[in-house]
């Protein structure tokens, strides 16, 4: 007879880590996995699986290595004891990570060989565990395309429009107010939820009551709308209309036209200067211009799309004075030749080029897909 081998675990978030550590289990005889059950995880962890029990068992069962698995019915952290007795392997396996002196005695007791072994990745592989996936920030960025300043209810009063913004994973440098709220909020990834009912909470809290000025609520749904999002202000803080646009093809084209360029100092924020700059022409300049980005993009119309996202910029500049820098203007100079259009970033510190020949330091835009 083929000799056993024993492994268990909760094996949630299944990974390149776990799979060499079944293959190398599986080296002392016939592997049987004993999973932990969801109620029992969250008993010990006090915190549910991403991956319920019915489909980490699959996963698990799927692996050629995988003799058999199945669901350990027992409680606490030896909760496979009443299979291991069933199955009496000649031996118990488990990495440097799992191992306790509770197994370890168990196994004495039942006369089970304890082999302990060392957390190897596969060949060419990084180290992975779950503690680390799981502590992985993933939580997206956004970025304002254009019409950015419609969603300050001043503006949008004197100009309904749309202000379209992506939701991206960003550069290392990548910080703003609304992004530190949700980093507060969520932690590294975002809870799966409607994106309105998401953006609708993080807008809430990053305008606590005291806060001071209102943010806008454009930097919460550029973050919650997977790829490219188009809110329609009409005097009001949270838009009358959003529209959630995930086409392949039209984000493709926003990828293949929009890159990064690096400033090299961060411009002071803006606001608004004072109220002789809100003029209604500069708010009809600016929810325009949007339209116009909007159509462009839809249209897979690069020069409309730097053109519209230029005529933006200059609108915004009409309407909060101190957005232009001595810094972003030389470089907005020394990229006039090849750049479509542009517009400024300040949570980035970059330019934001359409060209469809960037300059040596300029980074690809990175659209978050809905499956991302």
């Amino acid at each position: 007879m083929n000799k056993k081998a024993f492994v268990s675990g909760c094996f949630d978030l299944l990974h390149s880590g776990h799979v060499a550590f079944f293959h190398e289990a599986a080296t002392y005889g016939d592997l049987y996995v004993a999973i932990g059950s969801d109620r029992n995880v969250f008993e010990l962890k006090q915190r549910p699986t991403l991956n319920t029990e019915a489909e980490r068992l699959y996963m698990i069962q799927a692996l050629a290595c995988v003799k058999k698995a199945f669901v350990a019915q027992g409680s606490g952290i030896l909760d496979f004891v009443e299979e291991l007795k069933q199955i009496r392997p000649d031996c118990f396996v488990v990495n440097e990570d799992g191992s306790t002196p509770e197994k370890k005695k168990l196994c004495q007791e039942l006369g089970i060989e304890y082999v302990v072994l060392k957390r190897e990745p596969h060949s060419g592989l990084v180290v992975r565990s779950t503690t680390a996936l799981r502590s992985m920030n993933r939580l997206p960025g956004g970025l304002s395309l254009a019409g950015g300043g419609l969603d300050q209810p001043a503006i949008s009063r004197r100009a309904h429009g749309p202000l379209l913004t992506i939701s991206i994973h960003p550069p290392a440098e990548y910080t703003s107010a609304t992004h530190t709220a949700a980093s507060e909020l969520w932690g590294a990834r975002l809870p799966a939820d409607k994106p309105e009912k998401l953006a609708k909470t993080l807008f809430g809290y990053s305008n606590l009551p005291g806060s001071g000025q209102v943010n806008g609520s454009a930097a919460a749904i550029s973050i919650t709308f997977a790829g490219l999002a188009r809110a329609d202000y009409a005097g009001e803080h949270w838009p009358a209309k959003i529209t959630n646009i995930r086409d392949e093809q039209v984000l493709s084209f926003i990828e293949d036209s929009l890159y990064l360029l690096p400033l090299e100092a961060r411009p002071a924020k803006s606001g608004l200067a004072d109220e002789a700059s809100l003029t209604s022409e500069a708010a009809r300049r600016l929810a325009a211009a949007a339209e116009a980005c909007w159509q462009a993009i839809l249209g897979k119309n690069r020069a409309g799309f730097g053109n519209s996202l230029r005529q933006s910029y200059e609108a915004q500049q009409a309407l909060f004075p101190g957005l232009q820098s001595h810094t972003a203007q030389e470089l907005i100079d020394s990229c006039r030749e090849q750049a479509l259009g542009w517009s400024l970033l300040e949570d980035c510190a970059s330019l934001l080029l359409v060209t469809e020949n960037p300059p040596a330091k300029a980074r690809r835009i990175n659209i978050r897909r809905a499956s991302d």
